[in-house]
C-alpha cells in the first residue's frame, strides 16, 4: 500500500475516538447529503419548472414524490446486502486478513451487478401497476411511471457504486466516495436543468438525469478501485463468487435488506394514506420529506461509523473499545439531530418555498410534517447507532427483528387501528417519533446483552496483548 493511499485510510481499532469518528463520519455525511441532493434537485426542478402552469408543476412534483417509497421497496433489499459486504471487509481489515478482503471485494462486485440488473428489470416492468395499487392519482401516474422507468435504468450502476463505497468505508476511506458523489452530483444538477428547461421532459427528464449521475459515480469508483495497490484492488480477472464470503455477506446483509424493505413497505402504506388527502398534500409531504431527510442522512453517517468501528474492533479483538465507540456515536448523533431539527423548524417555511414557490397551502401542510418529525429527529439517529453497533457485532438478524417490530409493525398497526379514528396528518406523523423511541430502547437493550460476551477477553487474548505491549 502506498504512503499516499495509507493516509486516506483511518485505523479504527486504536487512538482517540472523537476525532477519528468525526474524521470518518464527516466525509460520509457529505457523501450522503450529495446522494440526497439527487432527489432534491429532481424535486426542486420539477416543482419550479416541471410544467407551464403552477398546477402542472404541482403534478410533476407529486409524481416524483409518489415514487420514493416504492423505489425503496424494490431497491432496499438488495442494497442491504452492501451492509454485509462492508461488515465482512471491516472485520477482515481489523484482523489483518488481507487475502480475505480481496475475496470480499470480488464477490461483492459480482453480487452488485447481478442484483442491480434484477432491480432494473423488476422496477421497469412493475412500476405502473404498483403505483396504481398505491392509489396514485391518474394525472400524477402518467408522469410517475416514466420517471421510475428512467430512474431504474441507473439501478445496476447505483448498486455497484454503493457496494464498492461500503468496502472503501470498511478500510476507513470515506474521502474518495465523497469526491465521486461530488462529481456525479454536478452532472445530475446540470442534466436536470437541461432535460427540464431545454427539452421540456418534466419528471422523466429528472429521472434520466439521476440515472446518468449514478453511472458516472459507478465508473469513477470502479476506475479508482482498479488503480489501488492495496487489498481493495479490483481485478476483472479475479471476479468470481467466493462461497464462504458470499454466505457471510448474506448472513449479515439479508437481515439488513429485509429490514430496509419492510421499512419501505410501512412507508408505502403511509404514503398511500397521504395520497388520500389529495395532490397538494402529496406535494407538500414530498417537499417536507426531502428537507427532513437531510437530518436523517447526517445522522446515518454515525450508523456507518459505529458499524465499521465496531466491526474492525471485533476483527482485531479490541473489545474494550466497543462501549466507548457506542457512547461517542450516541453523543454526536444527539447533538447533530437536535441542532438540525431546531433549525429545520425555524427555517422550514422558507425551505419548502424553494420546492413550491407561491403556494401557501403546500407550505402550510409541509410544516405539519416538519414540526412533528423535525424536533424529535435525533431519536432516529440514536436508533440507527444502536442498529450499527449490533451489525458491527455480527448481530444483524437481531437488529432486523428489533427494527421490524419496533418501527414497521408498530407503524402498520398505527395505520390500521389508530389512523382510521383520527384521520389527520398529525396522527400519521406522530407515529414516527414514537416508533424511533421504542426501537432505540430495544436496540440498546440488546447491545447491552450482546456486550456481555466481549466484556472480559479470554486468557489467551490477555497473554497475547501483554506479549505485544498493549
Amino acid at each position: 500500500m502506498s504512503t499516499a493511499q495509507a493516509r486516506k485510510n483511518i485505523d479504527l481499532t486504536s487512538g482517540a475516538l472523537l476525532p477519528k469518528m468525526l474524521l470518518f463520519a464527516l466525509p460520509l455525511m457529505l457523501t450522503g447529503i450529495l446522494q440526497l441532493l439527487f432527489n432534491t434537485a429532481d424535486t426542486v426542478v420539477v416543482g419550479r419548472w416541471g410544467g407551464s402552469t403552477p398546477e402542472e408543476c404541482e403534478n410533476a412534483l407529486a409524481a416524483v414524490g409518489s415514487c420514493g417509497s416504492l423505489i425503496g421497496i424494490i431497491v432496499n433489499f438488495f442494497m442491504g446486502l452492501s451492509v454485509g459486504a462492508g461488515v465482512c471487509a471491516a472485520q477482515a481489515f481489523g484482523a489483518k486478513q488481507y487475502d480475505e478482503v480481496g475475496e470480499v471485494v470480488h464477490t461483492a462486485a459480482i453480487t452488485a451487478v447481478v442484483c442491480g440488473t434484477a432491480v432494473a428489470v423488476v422496477g421497469m416492468i412493475f412500476c405502473r401497476p404498483l403505483l396504481q395499487l398505491m392509489g396514485t392519482d391518474p394525472v400524477v401516474l402518467d408522469q410517475a411511471a416514466p420517471y421510475m422507468i428512467a430512474y431504474f435504468a441507473g439501478a445496476p450502476a447505483n448498486m455497484l457504486y454503493n457496494y464498492c463505497a461500503a468496502i472503501l468505508r470498511a478500510k476507513g476511506d470515506t474521502s474518495h466516495p465523497l469526491l465521486f458523489l461530488s462529481i456525479a452530483g454536478c452532472v445530475n444538477v446540470a442534466l436536470n436543468l437541461v432535460m427540464v428547461l431545454v427539452f421540456g421532459l418534466g419528471a422523466v427528464g429528472v429521472g434520466i438525469a439521476t440515472a446518468s449521475a449514478h453511472w458516472v459515480a459507478c465508473l469513477l469508483v470502479v476506475i479508482h478501485m482498479r488503480r489501488l495497490d492495496d487489498p481493495c484492488h479490483l481485478s476483472f480477472k479475479r471476479l468470481r463468487i467466493y462461497p464462504q464470503k458470499l454466505r457471510k455477506m448474506l448472513y449479515i446483509g439479508i437481515p439488513a435488506g429485509i429490514q430496509s424493505t419492510v421499512f419501505s413497505f410501512s412507508n408505502v402504506l403511509i404514503q398511500s394514506s397521504i395520497n388520500s388527502f389529495g395532490k397538494a398534500t402529496v406535494a407538500a409531504n414530498t417537499a417536507a420529506a426531502n428537507i427532513c431527510d437531510y437530518i436523517y442522512i447526517a445522522q446515518n453517517s454515525l450508523y456507518h461509523a459505529a458499524m465499521n468501528f465496531v466491526g474492525q474492533c471485533v476483527g482485531g479483538r479490541r473489545y474494550e473499545r466497543i462501549r466507548p465507540i457506542t457512547l461517542t456515536a450516541v453523543c454526536i448523533v444527539v447533538v447533530i439531530g437536535s441542532t438540525m431539527g431546531l433549525c429545520l423548524v425555524a427555517f422550514g417555511e422558507h425551505l419548502i418555498a424553494l420546492f413550491s414557490p407561491g403556494n401557501p397551502e403546500v407550505i402550510r401542510i409541509g410544516m405539519i410534517r416538519i414540526f412533528y418529525m423535525g424536533i424529535p429527529y435525533f431519536l432516529a439517529g440514536v436508533m440507527e447507532v444502536g442498529s450499527g453497533v449490533l451489525r458491527g457485532l455480527g448481530r444483524s438478524f437481531t437488529s432486523m427483528v428489533i427494527a421490524i417490530m419496533g418501527s414497521c409493525v408498530f407503524r402498520v398497526s398505527w395505520i390500521f387501528f389508530v389512523f382510521p379514528h383520527f384521520r389527520t396528518l398529525e396522527s400519521l406523523y406522530i407515529s414516527y417519533p414514537i416508533s424511533w423511541l421504542l426501537t432505540a430502547a430495544a436496540h440498546f437493550t440488546f447491545v447491552a446483552i450482546a456486550m456481555r460476551k466481549y466484556r472480559t477477553p479470554p486468557q489467551s487474548e490477555l497473554l497475547r496483548r501483554v506479549h505485544h505491549g498493549r
